[in-house]
């Protein structure tokens, strides 16, 4: 079984939103297929192939979150040594081509967010950061292309 490493509030807020697929929307979708199952015949009624659709999508996220939470594991920044790139650690990374300093935190995938730069450790960045020390030069193949940082600095 592999873990996913989350915060508190990470596996707080997957819980919640089990609890809401569970007792909110199944109920909801499984009066709709109810409802399109009185409306005759079930080989001809797409209202009901819809439905039916709906719900089979929504067994699988809660499939999904429940094995997620399953194998979460909480951890917290005072756990995580300084002295490499670990998850929860901010880095400071020098983009060797174009001279510009970018800040990163490494989080779960349930945690990232670009918007608020912070990137996952199961991303290619994140991937290659993992275990680096200060100073150190990595190359990461992304979509767009390769791309060289320097580690500048780790902060917890």
């Amino acid at each position: 079984m592999k873990f996913e490493y989350v915060t508190q509030q990470v596996l707080q807020k997957m819980k919640d939103e089990l609890h809401e697929y569970k007792f909110v929307k199944r109920p909801l979708v499984s009066k709709k297929v109810a409802a399109a199952r009185e409306h005759g015949d079930l080989k001809e009624n797409a209202e009901y192939h819809a439905a039916r659709e709906e719900l089979s999508m929504l067994e699988s996220r809660i499939k999904l979150m429940e094995d997620r939470i399953g194998r979460a594991r909480i951890i917290t920044e005072e756990e995580i040594p300084s002295d490499a790139v670990y998850i929860l650690t901010t880095v400071v990374l020098k983009d060797l081509e174009r001279k510009e300093l970018i800040e990163y935190k490494l989080v779960s995938p349930a945690e990232a967010n670009v918007v608020e730069n912070k990137i996952s450790v199961a991303s290619p960045v994140g991937k290659a950061l993992i275990g680096r020390k200060k100073g150190d030069k990595i190359s990461v193949q992304v979509p767009a292309g390769n791309i060289n940082y320097q580690i500048v600095d780790i902060k917890r």
